[in-house]
């Protein structure tokens, strides 16, 4: 008997706070035009992260100063280093940090610059999509750890890490992202000398420059994660991903890479690695955390090379997303 009542237990417990989702859903609606009838993905694995919608504010005017102009990152600072044609651009991720989405246009491509530090994700969107220009913002809500970001078009919800829509009329559209690199600013400079650099929004509003996550990427676990974490390696390690031979996704250790300086994979692709850019997640100052290098991951097209998407991610998030693609880690 006592089984049997512990079961009934648990059902009315689940009964009870299946209800007290369902209220708190739809408190959530009445504050969006999302029309959450339409989803991929259960609400219940999308929770909130703190902040309300656009809490951390998208930058949708952004400005920028020539690389002369730049006197405040450090040469080894991480930046996303975006170049469309002759048009290069540098996002620090001492300002991604505080707004996680850039609005942008980069050589007439009209672009989102995304980065979620939970998931160490910087990924490039093409905000194109079936004759709309979509342009984004923060939900405040997390899956997988991952940034939920908005369209505010349709108020579709979309997951940062795959560039899916999960919730709302877009549901199942996947936006088609853009190569770009986490390099450092030394790097950036480098290689595009008459390049651009992303100005803070509002430096007196924000501590640009600080890391707010201090520690983070050498945390046990993920910040409200629930899922099953990677075999073989710490959640929190990074991992290089990208497109298999397949056309799924798989990984690399950062570590294993670090190791070998130079991987070739069965997709055609050549990955290295070099010293030289801090971790944006380590030490209260960005320009003062880890040397976690720099990846490149290039296709040798027409005898020459061409950059490729790719990912500097945390395993946990890799796995969360593809839980069936390998993770190398020697």
């Amino acid at each position: 008997m006592s089984r049997l009542r512990a079961c009934l237990g648990h059902g009315i417990a689940a009964v009870f706070l299946g209800g007290l989702l369902a209220v708190a859903w739809a408190a959530v609606a009445e504050s969006w035009k999302t029309n959450f009838d339409v989803r991929s993905v259960d609400l219940g694995e999308i929770v909130s992260g703190g902040p309300p919608k656009d809490g951390i504010p998208p930058i949708d005017e952004p400005r920028f100063e020539p690389l002369s102009a730049v006197d405040h990152l450090a040469d080894t600072e991480p930046v996303v280093g975006v170049v469309i044609g002759d048009d290069a651009r540098a996002y620090p991720l001492q300002v991604l940090m505080w707004h996680e989405i850039v609005n942008d246009t980069v050589g007439g491509v009209p672009v989102a610059v995304t980065f979620c530090p939970l998931c160490n994700a910087a990924v490039v969107f093409d905000r194109r999509l079936d004759g709309m220009v979509l342009d984004f913002g923060t939900t405040g809500r997390l899956r997988h750890s991952d940034l939920v970001m908005y369209d505010r078009q349709t108020e579709s919800w979309w997951q940062q890490f795959v560039g899916e829509a999960i919730v709302g009329d877009l549901t199942g559209e996947v936006l088609k992202t853009v190569p770009a690199r986490l390099e450092s600013f030394a790097r950036f400079r480098d290689r595009a000398p008459g390049g651009k650099v992303l100005a803070p929004d509002d430096p007196d509003r924000r501590r640009y420059g600080a890391n707010p996550y201090v520690n983070y990427d050498s945390s046990p676990r993920p910040f409200l994660y629930r899922g099953p974490g990677p075999e073989g390696i710490a959640p929190l390690a990074r991992v290089v991903t990208v497109e298999s031979a397949s056309g799924g996704r798989e990984a690399w250790s950062l570590d294993l890479l670090r190791e070998k300086r130079r991987i070739e994979t069965d997709a055609g692709l050549v990955i290295t690695w070099e010293p030289g850019q801090n971790s944006a997640l380590d030490s209260g100052l960005i320009a003062e955390g880890v040397d976690v290098g720099n990846v490149v991951v290039r296709r040798e097209s027409g005898g020459g090379h061409e950059d490729v998407v790719y990912g500097v991610d945390f395993a946990f998030a890799f796995h969360a997303f593809y839980p069936d693609s390998p993770i190398h880690v020697r």
